[in-house]
C-alpha cells in the first residue's frame, strides 16, 4: 500500500486557504491547519467589540474554516518572535507598516519547521499569483518558497499551474492536472470554484486579515513609536490601538476614548494601567490617558472628554480622573468645543 502523504496548510480564516485546503483534501491527502498569531490579525477582536460589527459573525474565522473542513488546526503564537519581522523587514514595507513578503517568508519558514517536526511530507498555501502587490508576484513567489527554506515542497493549488512543479507533483502525491490556473485581483475564479466544491459560507477580507495593511493603524502605530521615542511594543499596545478615538493634544500624552459600550468596557480592564476619565454629571465615555500629564494637562484632557459626552452644550461638566496608582478627583470643566479641536490631533 502507498504511503498516507500529508500536508499542513496555512489557514488565515479567508476564503482562499479554504478553497486551497479542500483542493489538496480531494486528492486524497491528509491535511492539518496551522495558523500563527501575531496579534494584528483583524478577526475576532472589533468585530467582537463594537456595535456597528454586529451583523458579522462573532467567530474565530480560522477556527471556523478548520471545522468546515473537518481538519485539525493548530494556533501558534508568535507575538514576539515576529517583533523583528515588523521592526526589521528585510525587503521593507507595504503602504502601509506591512512587511508582507518578510512575513510570508517567515511563516512559511515556520510552517516549514512545524512539517519537518511532525513528519509532513509538504506545504499547503492559499496564494494566487498577482493577488498581493508585495508578497504574491510572480518574482517574489519563488524567494518565498527559498527564503523559508522549504523549497519544492511548497505547493499553491489555487495558481499551481502557472508555476514550476513541486516535489508533490513530480512524485505523484498531487495531479497537477487537477490543480488551478488563477492569478490577478478578481475574486471570480475563487467564488465559482466555491460553488463548485459546496462551499457557500466564507469570509470575505477586502485587504487581507492584517491591521499593519490598514493606513489609520499603521498611523496609530506610528505615533505610539514616536512619543515613546523607541520602537517597542507589547500585545496590550496591539489591541488598544484597535479600539477608541486616539487623540494626542500634547506630545507628551494621547487620550484614548471610547465610541460606544463595548469600546467602555473594552477599555475598563486597562484602568488600572492608565490614568483614566469619566463624566459624570452627564452621561459620557471613559477615555484612557497614555503618556505624562501635569494639572494643566489633566485640564485639558477632562474638557475634551466632556466635549464627547452628553454635556457637551453645558456650561461646565464633572468628570472624575483617577492617576494610576493615585485617588479620584473631580475636575468641573467647560467643554472644548467642536471647533476647538484641531484635526492634527486625532491619530
Amino acid at each position: 500500500m502507498s504511503k498516507q502523504r500529508k500536508a499542513v496548510a496555512l489557514i488565515s480564516g479567508g476564503l482562499d486557504s479554504m478553497l486551497a485546503t479542500r483542493v489538496v483534501q480531494e486528492q486524497g491527502i491528509h491535511v492539518e491547519g496551522i495558523n500563527f498569531f501575531t496579534g494584528f490579525c483583524v478577526e475576532g477582536h472589533t468585530h467582537a467589540i463594537r456595535r456597528q460589527e454586529r451583523a458579522k459573525p462573532k467567530r474565530n474565522n480560522a477556527l471556523w474554516v478548520a471545522e468546515q473542513l473537518g481538519i485539525r488546526l493548530h494556533i501558534v503564537d508568535i507575538v514576539d518572535e515576529y517583533k523583528d519581522v515588523l521592526l526589521n523587514p528585510r525587503h521593507g514595507y507595504g503602504k502601509n507598516l506591512n512587511p508582507c513578503l518578510d512575513c510570508k517568508v517567515f511563516m512559511v519558514g515556520k510552517a516549514h519547521a512545524w512539517m519537518r517536526e511532525h513528519d509532513f511530507d509538504f506545504i499547503v498555501t492559499g496564494e494566487v499569483v498577482g493577488q498581493r502587490p508585495m508578497s504574491q508576484r510572480s518574482a517574489t513567489m519563488p524567494l518565498v518558497a527559498e527564503e523559508s527554506g522549504v523549497g519544492d515542497r511548497l505547493l499553491r493549488p489555487l495558481c499551481a499551474q502557472r508555476l514550476a512543479e513541486t516535489l508533490p507533483e513530480r512524485e505523484g502525491w498531487i495531479d497537477r492536472d487537477r490543480l488551478h490556473d488563477f492569478s490577478g485581483r478578481s475574486r471570480k475564479p475563487q467564488v465559482a470554484l466555491a460553488a463548485e466544491l459546496g462551499i457557500e459560507d466564507y469570509a470575505q477580507p477586502a485587504g487581507g486579515c492584517c491591521f499593519l495593511t490598514d493606513a489609520s493603524y499603521s498611523a496609530k502605530l506610528a505615533d505610539l513609536w514616536r512619543a515613546r521615542g523607541n520602537r517597542e511594543y507589547d500585545l496590550d499596545d496591539i489591541m488598544l490601538l484597535k479600539v477608541g478615538r486616539h487623540l494626542r493634544p500634547r506630545a507628551h500624552f494621547k487620550l484614548v476614548i471610547a465610541r460606544e459600550e463595548g469600546e467602555v468596557k473594552f477599555l475598563q480592564g486597562y484602568r488600572r494601567q492608565f490614568t483614566h476619565l469619566l463624566p459624570t454629571s452627564h452621561p459620557g465615555p471613559l477615555a484612557l490617558l497614555d503618556g505624562r500629564a501635569d494639572v494643566d494637562d489633566l485640564e485639558l484632557a477632562a474638557r475634551i472628554v466632556a466635549r464627547f459626552s452628553q454635556g457637551r452644550d453645558a456650561d461646565k461638566v464633572r468628570v472624575e480622573v483617577v492617576p494610576t496608582g493615585g485617588e479620584a478627583q473631580t475636575l468641573e470643566v467647560a467643554p472644548l468645543a467642536t471647533d476647538a479641536i484641531p484635526s492634527g490631533w486625532y491619530v
